[in-house]
């Protein structure tokens, strides 16, 4: 069912989308009649994007740009944040939970194209082509297979066995390698991939080690001076992760006394704002090393599949209320019912909310033709299906509930 009419007519959701989000994702919503879509180009730091979001109802970004309470406290109408990556943690999620504000983002859409890259990485390292390539533009004729070596045989130890992880163990074993893989919680291997017992064991045993771990207080310079040591020598490092669970100066080390034969580094600790500003780390220059300004998942492939899958997210969640993959708003789902109107209703998480609007309904003789809630640690959220002959009353009704914080009519 395709809400046709809103309380909010589609045309005045003003949406704003910055960092060149895809024109797939522009495509879609304007299918679904949300026309009053700003672009600009690049990220906002915060104090242009505290301006920019006043009068916004739905703001879209990828990863630079950062989400912060402030800017949370400053967007008097937003009802959704997508972020257009497969990360949120640019966005205070906390605030944006006590605001109410649903926060959607594609954890899974760009799986393929980071592990291609991955592939890609390990031959390019493994044969020593960042080497001779560099050569060759100097002009230098450097044909030697001294140190270079086929895939086939080695083994790769992956460092988070999730959906990147996962696929990565897939395309490397019909390369021919070996897998092993390390992750704090057990996972059912793929193919004839094996999990570790801890991450000195995989490191230890590893020709390459690729990282597919979140940045948190477990995994900040997981790779350091000390956990080096355990690699094997002559091994290769992939870190196309987070920039913060490595630390570049003992991995610059590592390389310069040759424990490392080689990297590949596509995130790092600090990165430009824009493309064209200097990019600075000490790993520029070092032989056998491929730095890449974060563009793991920067193919058409998967930026499109991105906007898709966030901005149905989204179209769900302004048409039906459907909050199903948010990261603030608990997850409620509601099949539309014939001859009502929906409201939506988010509350402060304390007891007795639902008595409320259940009774303050009945005293008003408001019949409930469907109703579902669900509650996080800070906030409840309910869909009502309500008669449509009396929404009005029941959404002035449920906007003088104690502890309301947001109230929405859907259509």
């Amino acid at each position: 069912m395709k809400a046709e009419t809103t309380s909010y007519p589609r045309e005045k959701i003003k949406i704003l989308l910055l960092e060149n989000i895809s024109d797939a994702a522009v495509d879609e919503l304007r299918s679904a009649g949300y026309v009053n879509i700003e672009r600009i180009a690049g990220a906002l730091n915060e104090d242009d994007l505290i301006k920019a979001i006043r009068g916004v109802h739905m703001l879209g970004i990828r990863s630079k740009t950062h989400v912060t309470k402030k800017v949370l406290d400053a967007a008097d109408k937003l009802l959704a944040v997508g972020c257009f990556c497969i990360g949120v943690n640019q966005v205070d999620l906390a605030a944006a939970t006590k605001k109410g504000v649903a926060v959607f983002n594609a954890p899974y859409s760009n799986t393929r194209s980071v592990a291609e890259l991955i592939i890609g990485m390990s031959v390019m390292l493994i044969r020593k082509i960042a080497d001779k390539n560099s050569a060759a533009h100097n002009g230098i004729w450097l044909k030697d297979s001294k140190g270079s070596f086929e895939l086939r045989g080695k083994t790769l130890g992956i460092v988070g066995y999730g959906n990147i992880g996962s696929q990565v163990s897939n395309m490397a074993e019909a390369m021919g390698m070996h897998v092993v893989y390390f992750d704090t919680a057990t996972k059912l291997p793929h193919g004839n991939a094996k999990q570790v017992r801890d991450l000195k064991e995989l490191l230890r045993g590893s020709d390459i080690v690729t990282l597919h771990v979140p940045s948190d207080e477990t995994t900040r310079s997981l790779i350091n001076k000390n956990t080096l040591k355990h690699f094997k020598k002559g091994a290769i490092l992939i870190n196309h992760s987070r920039g913060d669970v490595v630390d570049i100066d003992a991995l610059k080390a590592a390389l310069v006394k040759g424990r490392l034969s080689g990297a590949a580094v596509d995130v790092f600790p600090v990165e430009p704002e824009k493309n064209g500003d200097v990019f600075e780390s000490v790993l520029r220059h070092l032989p056998n090393v491929i730095l890449t300004p974060h563009i793991g998942g920067s193919t058409e492939e998967a930026q499109a599949n991105i906007g898709l899958d966030v901005t149905t997210k989204l179209i769900k969640y302004l048409d039906f209320g459907t909050s199903e993959g948010s990261h603030t708003v608990p997850p409620v789902s509601l099949r539309p019912q014939a001859s009502t109107h929906r409201i939506l209703h988010i509350h402060r998480n304390i007891p007795g909310i639902l008595g409320q609007i259940n009774s303050r309904l009945s005293k008003g003789k408001i019949n409930i033709s469907a109703q579902y809630l669900k509650t996080n640690d800070e906030i409840g959220y309910v869909i009502l299906d309500i008669d449509s002959n009396v929404s009005a009353e029941a959404f002035e009704i449920l906007k003088g509930i104690k502890g309301t914080i947001r109230a929405r009519r859907v259509y």
